[in-house]
């Protein structure tokens, strides 16, 4: 790791750390490679980004990045559908020159686990629609 300092002037969090790799605990999963833009999938339909909010809920896949010694029912490199907001906010890594975020998700809530790459529009929505009543 370089010598500088982990805050910049702007008193923010320096955006990436170098490191050598991150190992998961326990049965921790590392996931990598989730998308939050918007989507637009074959048949048409948009699937809106993740703007905060009830339009952007839906589960969403990433590919493990690390698991855990304990953990037993997924791999490194394989593809999982995590349930919406299941996963921790990112960190961004550079590993050898390759710059990624890196979470960890919730292995109680991973709900598909693909060898493959799904397609772009290979995606459950359990969108919800939550509107505010006033009192009157």
């Amino acid at each position: 790791m370089k010598d500088e300092p982990l805050f910049q002037k702007s008193n923010k969090f320096k955006p990436t750390i170098e490191v050598a790799g991150i190992k998961a605990i326990k049965d921790h999963v590392l996931i990598r490679d989730m998308y939050f833009g918007e989507r637009k999938l074959n048949s048409g339909i948009i699937l809106l980004n993740d703007d905060e909010k009830t339009e952007g809920i839906r589960p969403r896949w990433a590919k493990v990045y690390a698991v855990g010694p304990e953990q037993q029912d997924v791999k490194v490199d394989q593809w999982v559908l995590v349930e919406h907001g299941r996963w921790t906010r990112g960190l961004k890594i550079d590993v050898d020159g390759d710059e990624f975020v890196v979470r960890r998700a919730d292995p109680k809530c991973i709900i598909f686990v693909s060898d493959d790459e799904p397609a772009d529009d290979e995606t459950i929505s359990d969108k919800v629609h939550v509107t505010k009543k006033s009192r009157n």
